[in-house]
Order: C-alpha cells, then sequence, then structure tokens
C-alpha cells in the first residue's frame, strides 16, 4: 500500500511513468527494497527530487540534519538498532510529540515501532539518506562518548577516594580503567572517523583537555573534547591497540593494528609524539577498499590513463610517482602493484610502513632501528630473484643508485619521491647525487599528482566564471558566457562545505629520446618542459582545467593545487 501510494504521488506530478514504477515495483519486489530507495539507486529520479514531492504533497517538514544540534538526551529515548535499522533519527522532543527525522516518511511500520517504544506521538520529518546515517552515528557516538566519559570519571573518582592504595597495585587499577568504558570511547571516535571517511584522527593534549580532531577531504575538524583526566587512560588504550610500549612516554613510537568498522577492514597506523601536556597520538585510517585500488579509483582519464597504461607495459625501467605528503602517492603505487602483480612475477615490496596487505605480493617492512634500511632492504631484494621491485620512498641518493642500477640490469622499479612536478624530477635526482647517465638510461617515467576536492553533486551549481577565473587556468578571457564553471552550495549531504570526497589531477611525463639528449646536454627545467611539451606531455594545469570545465572541482581548488606547484 505504502509502495503504490508513493507510485502515485511521482506520477500525479509527471516525475515518473508508468512503465518506470512498474518496472521499478518488479525490483521493489525481487530485493525487497522500499521503491523510493529503487528509483533513486536506478538514477529514475533524485533523492532531493523524491523529497521536494513529499514535503508538497505529504505536507512533511524537510530537515537540514547538519544544521541541526540534537540533544545527546535524545539517544535515550530511540534505541540505537531501530534507528538504524529503519535509518531514523530522533531530531527534538516536545510535551508529548517525538519529530523523527526518516529518510521514508512513508514507512508506517518504523513509525509505528517508534511510537511503541517512546509511548510518544511521532511526527515523521523527512532527510536526505546521507545526512540521517552521519546524524545517526554522530548521536549515538556521542551517547557512548558521553557514558564512557561519565563511567572513566566514576572509576576515577572511586580509586581516588580508595583507602590504603599501593603502588604494587598500579598496573591492576590500569587495567581494570582500560576495561569496557575506555574502549568503547576509543571505538566510538574511530566509529565516527570511519562513517565521516576521514583519514586521520588527531588525539591532541591540551593544558585543559584532549582534543580530539579528523580530517576529511584534507581538512582537520574538531569532534569532541575529552577531560584531562582521562587522557593517560585513552592514551594507554590506543598504545595498547597498537602494540606501543605503553610505559615509554618520552620517545616518539610507531605502532598498528587492524579492524573491522561498520562492515569495513580498517588498518590503523598509530603514531605517537611527547609535547609539554603529554603524548600527542595520530592514527591514519586506511581502507582495504578494492575499489580504490583501481586507475578509475584512483581518477585517471583519458590521455593520462594511456600514459599510464603505456609505462606499465616496461619490464624494466624506474618509474616515480611523486608530489607532496598527503597527494595519494601510496595509493597509486598501490594501483600499480595490483595491475602488475600476475602469477608468472616476483614482486617485492619494501615499505615504510607497510600501508596495506596485498595478497600473492612479498611486503618487506623497514626497521631501521636494526640496520634494515631502504637501500640494505633493495640490495637484499636484488638476491631474491625479483621481476619487480616497489621501494615505498626514495630518501637518499644511494637508494637512488641502487634502484636505478636495478633497473639497468633488467628489473622494473616503482618508487616515489618528494618533487613539485614531473619535470623537476629529473633536477631533483640529480640534487641528492644519482649520476645523469643513470637517469636517462633507466628512468621510464614520471607521474605528478595532487589530490582536490570534488564539488558536491548534490548542490552543483553552474555559473558564468569571472576573467580572473579565465586567466588562472590560461584560458581567453574574451566572451566568458561561453564557458560554465560550476561550484556547490552547500547542502545536508556535503556538510555545508560544497564538497564531498575527493580526486587526484595528474601530469604524467614518458621518457622519449629527445628528452633525454636534452636532459644530458644539461638542459634547463624551462627547456626540458618545452621539449616534453612537443612530445604531448600535458602539465597539471591542463589537467586541472579539464576537471574544472568538466565540473568535477572548483576553480578555487584547482588554483590551490597550482599555486603549490613551480609552474
Amino acid at each position: 500500500m505504502a509502495y503504490k501510494r508513493l507510485g502515485d504521488l511521482l506520477l500525479s506530478v509527471g516525475l515518473i511513468t508508468e512503465e518506470q514504477l512498474d518496472e521499478a515495483l518488479k525490483i521493489s519486489k525481487s530485493e525487497g527494497k522500499r521503491l523510493g530507495a529503487v528509483l533513486i539507486e536506478t538514477h529514475v529520479i533524485t533523492e532531493m527530487q523524491l523529497i521536494d514531492v513529499l514535503k508538497i504533497q505529504l505536507g512533511v517538514e524537510f530537515v537540514d540534519l547538519t544544521k541541526v544540534e540534537i540533544p545527546v538526551a535524545l539517544a535515550n529515548l530511540v534505541p540505537k538498532n531501530i534507528a538504524r535499522k529503519y535509518t531514523v533519527v530522533p531530531v527534538r522532543a516536545v510535551g508529548s510529540e517525538l519529530y523523527l527525522a526518516m529518510v521514508d516518511p512513508l514507512n508506517f511500520v518504523a513509525i509505528e515501532e517508534v511510537k511503541s517504544v517512546t509511548k510518544r506521538r511521532v511526527i515523521p520529518m523527512i532527510a536526505t539518506a546521507f545526512a540521517t546515517e552521519r546524524a545517526i552515528t554522530a548521536l549515538y557516538g556521542a551517547e557512548g562518548v558521553s557514558r564512557a566519559i561519565d563511567e572513566l570519571q566514576r572509576d576515577l573518582v572511586n580509586e581516588e577516594n580508595a583507602a590504603g592504595v599501593q603502588d604494587s597495585t598500579a598496573t591492576l587499577d590500569l587495567e581494570d580503567r582500560e576495561s569496557a568504558p575506555t574502549i568503547r570511547l576509543v571505538n566510538s571516535i574511530i566509529e565516527r572517523a570511519v562513517s565521516e571517511n576521514a583519514s586521520d584522527i588527531h588525539l591532541e593534549p591540551q593544558e585543559d583537555g584532549m582534543s580530539v580532531r579528523i580530517r576529511v577531504d584534507g581538512l582537520l575538524r574538531q569532534i569532541i573534547t575529552v577531560p584531562k583526566n582521562l587522557q593517560p587512560s585513552i592514551t594507554s588504550r590506543i598504545k595498547i591497540m597498537g602494540g606501543i610500549n605503553i610505559a615509554e612516554r618520552r620517545v616518539p613510537q610507531d605502532g598498528r593494528a587492524n579492524l573491522r568498522v561498520r562492515q569495513k577492514d580498517v588498518d590503523l597506523r598509530i603514531s605517537t609524539l611527547p609535547t609539554i601536556y603529554g603524548e600527542k597520538i595520530v592514527l591514519r585510517l586506511l581502507m582495504k577498499s578494492e575499489q580504490l585500488l583501481t586507475s578509475a579509483g584512483i581518477g585517471l582519464a583519458g590521455k593520462n590513463l594511456e600514459k599510464y597504461q603505456d609505462l606499465l607495459r616496461n619490464s624494466n625501467g624506474v618509474i616515480l610517482i611523486v608530489g607532496p605528503t598527503g597527494s595519494g602517492k601510496s595509493s597509486s603505487m598501490y594501483t600499480m602493484i595490483q595491475e602488475l602483480n600476475r602469477d608468472e612475477v616476483n614482486l617485492v615490496t619494501l615499505e615504510d610502513p607497510v600501508e596495506y596487505n596485498l595478497d600473492k605480493i612479498n611486503q618487506v617492512q623497514i626497521n631501521e632501528k636494526v640496520g634494515m634500511t631502504f637501500a640494505a632492504g633493495l640490495r637484499a631484494i636484488l638476491r631474491q630473484d625479483p621481476d619487480i621491485i616497489a621501494v615505498g620512498e626514495i630518501r637518499d641518493g644511494e637508494t637512488a643508485e641502487i634502484a636505478m642500477r636495478a633497473a639497468i640490469t633488467g628489473h622494473l622499479v616503482l618508487s616515489t619521491l618528494h618533487t613539485g612536478d614531473a619535470v623537476s624530477t629529473l633536477d631533483r635526482l640529480v640534487d641528492i647525487g644519482v649520476e645523469p647517465y643513470l637517469i636517462t638510461s633507466a628512468l621510464k617515467g614520471v607521474v605528478a599528482q595532487r589530490l582536490v576536492r570534488k564539488i558536491c553533486p548534490h548542490c552543483r551549481t553552474a555559473y558564468t566564471p569571472t576573467e580572473e577565473e579565465l586567466e588562472s587556468l590560461h584560458l581567453p578571457t574574451q566572451d566568458p558566457g561561453r564557458y560554465k564553471f560550476y561550484r556547490g552550495k552547500g547542502c545536508s549531504e556535503c556538510m555545508d562545505t560544497g564538497y564531498r570526497g575527493r580526486t587526484a589531477t595528474f601530469e604524467i611525463l614518458e621518457m622519449n629520446a629527445a628528452l633525454r639528449h636534452r636532459f644530458r646536454e644539461g638542459a634547463t627545467r624551462e627547456e626540458l618542459l618545452a621539449e616534453a611539451q612537443k612530445g604531448g606531455f600535458q602539465t597539471m594545469l591542463e589537467d586541472c582545467r579539464r576537471l574544472v570545465l568538466d565540473g568535477v572541482t572548483t576553480v578555487d581548488e584547482a588554483n590551490r593545487i597550482l599555486h603549490t606547484t613551480d609552474e
């Protein structure tokens, strides 16, 4: 009955046809999905179109959950399992009424169950799926954090009030304190970060508490502040998770852990750093998603994809991936590794640290404390009959020279290097001590990249660019009206930022005979760039321009990236 009612509403406003409705109802019945979800997934309608119809036809209020402060106490009214089961979240309680944000306000079963549990009259409101999921995680995560903090505070008070506590019981007290409340608190923080697609969690000790921030799409955002007296418990719990010495607080330490959070496998890289207010901890979250380890997943397209595939056809030589920290170099290298890994080749990696555990690949962990450096590891790998070698990072001339010589003797070597752009990589290799003849003999190509934020597809709008914006992308400024740029207005799907997710922008330099000749002659960077462009080299400026004109990113993002290069 609910499906037919929604179908009638959509038919009445002309959003769908009878044929589309019949097909969607068949899918709905066979897959057990609600009609609205099927129509959105099959791209017959958008989520906002559905919301607009329901608002007008049913008189249901739309709520932007990114702009609503939901009281933590409401988590006690609607159990978490019901909220997740029906994708609903309580927004506010007024007298005997409960305002409930729902993805599907026609889900009468959900309304009745919430009504039965809360003993209140339920007033449905409509919200987007993304915003509702995020609000559920935030509300119940905050409730879990609040409860865990309260329990930890009580435990500490009880300890302080306990008489006759001896130093010999300190370890036992710590273990007690590291039990359920601390575990729940740390798990809630990590779950919140995973739900927000964060790349890092920063736990920063301050004079009056521990600040917890997460990095989403490259920007840090505060989520909670933990009371100062709970800092040792949180720090110890994370250290235990990462196999880090909890007694050592004077020197930086590293660790790692594997977790499963919300049906996602997550690798945690944990780093501690002593500060004046205690140990700062950073957790890097690495999602084990095969989708990321594909050329499409990292953002390669068009001519750059063709050049990338040409480079991977080499059976020997060096391929370098360059860019600053946080530019996605590791993801690109893992993508190459995945695509090159075959049963008939021996592929060995040398990493610090090993970020993703890959099947059927020999992965070696650097340990400089015992002398297992990149250079030493590379020498050892060459005695292991390798076909392909992936070196996590070239940090010095010794490692670079060994890699180049290995490539000349018939191996394919992949590695990363910190340089500003593709052409500057040649000078950088010379700067760290690699002989030019080795570079021209071994280097096959350079992949330079940066990460840009993508425009939110839900609030993307077109506009006519200004002359300044056109100039920044080296486009003709006459008749700006012939161009169409895009930006996000900000909505509940992107937390009013106008951006959602990131992609990479590339420039790929393939070494050819003319470029090698010019490099041996001692040509300047500008001369090398001109020679490369004769051979079809496209700069990052050109790739950014494509992304802007295609509506993938904004001109502001493109300028931010380009201003960090030496263009």
